[in-house]
Order: C-alpha cells, then structure tokens, then sequence
C-alpha cells in the first residue's frame, strides 16, 4: 500500500568568508516515489543553480554565501514500493555486470572492500547472491551498537568494523564494503525516513541483485517501503546533504518525516 510522507529540512550555518556550498536535499523523483510537493529556499548571496545528481537520481544545488547559510525545504511524497525478500534472489557473476554499475564492485574511500575479502571468505564461504546479501545485512546488524560521538567524517569502514559501533553512515560503510568483497556491487544512498532517531537525514544502501538495485537499511531502523531517496554514491563523499568548498560552522539544523496518512 502507498505511504504518503511529509518531509521538512531546516540548516542554518555560520561561513567566515565566502565559500561554494553543494545543496543534497531534494527527494528524488523516482518511480517508486512520487513527489506530490516541493519547495526549497535557499538564502544565498548569488542566484542557486541546480545540477544533476550522480546516477541521474535527484537533483542538487550550487549556492555561494558568506556570514549565513540558511536552507529550508519542505515535500510531500508517496512512496509506492514493496519489499523484497532479498535472500532469494540468484547471484550475478561480475562478469555479467552492466557497465555502470561496476564502479560499484571496486574499493572507494570510505569502503575498503579489498581490506575484507579474508573475512568475507572464512565467514561466509559457500554463501552467493541474495543469500549473501542478507547474511551480510543480519551480521551488519547484529555487530554493530547504534551510538552518536563515535565516528568523525573521516571514519572509515575498517575504522567501524574494528569498533563495532557508529551512527547509520557507518553502518552504510561496512554493509557496501562487505558487500563488495562478496562480489556484490553496493552503493551509498541518502534518504528521509521516519522513525530514525535521531531524527535526521538517513544513509541507507542498494545492492545489485538480479538485475536491479535492492534497498535496504543496515541499522534496521527504516522500513523498505517507507524510505525517500535524495541520492547515490560510491560512499558518504557523494551523498553529503552538504559540501562546502570553504568553511563552515554549524548553528542549527532540524530534519523531520513524519505519516500524513493513518
């Protein structure tokens, strides 16, 4: 059954000097997500400009400001999606891999996949496909402690995995960079969900299995049929809500999804 979700998004940063700032906030539009409304302010010293998201999912934005930034965005969506029982689903040798998303079989910066292609070996050996997929999602789970302060934005997926603990980016990290050292290509989404706590903007992860992109959340906290994507990325550096080309301080931000039905 549909679900129709209110998005609202709220920044507000302080910049000493004048800086370029990359905009990810706008929920794609998606055949599996309609969007009924939209709007987005931006309060910039130059006009906003909007590009394409990578994939050709969403949209971003250029601003440039100095003092204050200041962004609001607000959206309405039906999302109109079933769950799939993702442990069912065959393999596909990486030979069989479309062009595009072989980029999402290698290593990337946060993701060493290489690093653990020993412990994917020894503990899930035999394993292949949707079989492996959700093996790796239910160990991901179970490893790992949800808990905020842990994790700065240079922590790594190797950085996770020895811890044991992180917020939903890194549990994204160490779920795509099994995934990849199980011949399974894994990307990086951002999204809105409700039920996060804290509330905020959610990193979520597709897995190509049988021909498609197969979403799932690692931390177990969203519901498949429930989450909005903003964006995709070989990791955190291609689905930041926000990228400054300069500095910036954080002052306020708020981020809230909540049901407009039942």
């Amino acid at each position: 059954m549909p679900v129709r979700l209110a998005i609202e998004a709220d920044l507000d940063y302080w910049l000493p000097e004048p800086a370029d700032i990359l905009l990810q906030l706008e929920a794609a539009a998606l055949p599996d997500q309609r969007l009924d409304s939209r709007s987005l302010t931006v309060w910039s010293d130059h006009p906003i400009a909007a590009t394409d998201g990578d994939e050709g999912m969403g949209q971003r934005c250029w601003a440039r400001t100095q003092y204050r930034l200041m962004a609001q965005y607000r959206a309405t969506v039906t999302v109109d999606r079933v769950a799939v029982d993702i442990a069912a689903l065959p393999p596909t040798p990486p030979r069989a891999l479309p062009g595009a998303v072989i980029p999402y079989l290698l290593p990337s910066r946060y993701c060493q996949s290489d690093r653990l292609e020993g412990f994917v070996r020894r503990e899930f050996g035999g394993l292949s496909g949707g079989a492996m997929a959700q093996a790796l999602l239910e160990w991901t789970r179970g490893a790992l402690i949800y808990r905020s302060g842990v994790s700065q934005g240079d922590t790594t997926a190797l950085d996770t995995f020895a811890s044991r603990m992180g917020v939903c980016r890194d549990y994204a990290h160490l779920l795509v960079s099994l995934a990849r050292a199980a011949e399974i290509p894994a990307r990086c989404v951002g999204a809105y969900a409700p039920g996060v706590e804290p509330p905020d903007f959610h990193a979520v992860v597709e897995l190509w299995l049988d021909g498609a992109w197969r979403l799932v959340d690692p931390t177990g906290m969203a519901r498949v049929e429930e989450i909005v994507r903003i964006c995709v990325g070989r990791d955190a550096t291609d689905i930041a809500f926000m990228t400054v080309f300069g500095t910036a301080f954080f002052q306020a931000q708020r981020v809230t999804v909540h049901h407009l039905d039942g």
